[in-house]
């Protein structure tokens, strides 16, 4: 029972771990940029698929597709990183789809699911840190080296909630191995004791 209980938690730190996922994906706010005008200040912020700028006073926000041909023509470099960032944090999400079945074959699955189950669980979710990793590698080498990220510039929440969740991820993936190799096994329901 105390397994079942561990990765009803699990599961549950999980699930909040890929809303993070989502969010970074879906919030347009990677890095970001403010400046004074004397009307207000102007931000403007990078997503994964969209640029926002945000004006003064009651000016509404303006997105557009990002990055652009015209800016995949003037630095392709920066382009082919920022759509390979993008396809990493859509794969990271699309592993975490498939490792919430997972835990949910090995909550309600039984015993037999719980015994062997845990080792698939830490490979899908090594593999959705290391997209992210990956992915939030990339946005920070490129804020670093490429000439539109001038001083001014900052990584911005969706970067801090990337790192959030592999790092809720990573912890989940640890415990599970860690309970998986150290707890002795569940017995089944209805077994045969062994007689003495």
């Amino acid at each position: 029972m105390s397994r079942t209980i561990f990765y009803g938690a699990a599961f549950a730190a999980f699930v909040s771990a890929s809303i993070l996922t989502l969010a970074a994906i879906t919030i347009p706010r990677w890095v970001s940029y403010t400046y004074e005008t004397s009307s207000g200040p102007i931000t403007q912020t990078y997503g994964l698929s969209y640029s926002c700028r945000t004006g003064p006073g009651s000016t509404p926000t303006t997105c557009h597709p990002f990055p652009t041909t015209h800016d995949c023509a003037d630095s392709p470099h920066f382009c082919t990183l920022w759509h390979s960032t993008n396809y990493l944090m859509n794969l990271a999400l699309s592993i975490e789809l498939l490792t919430s079945l997972s835990f949910l074959f090995i909550l309600f699955g039984g015993v037999g699911y719980r015994k062997k189950g845990w080792g698939y669980l830490v490979g899908l979710l090594g593999s959705t840190v290391t997209c992210q990793l990956v992915a939030m590698s990339l946005v920070s080498y490129v804020y670093e080296n490429d000439e539109r990220f001038f001083v001014g510039w900052r990584l911005d929440v969706c970067w801090v909630i990337c790192v959030v969740s592999w790092g809720v991820v990573a912890v989940v993936a640890g415990l599970v191995g860690l309970v998986g190799w150290v707890l002795p096994e569940e017995e089944r329901e209805g077994g045969y004791e062994r007689l003495q």
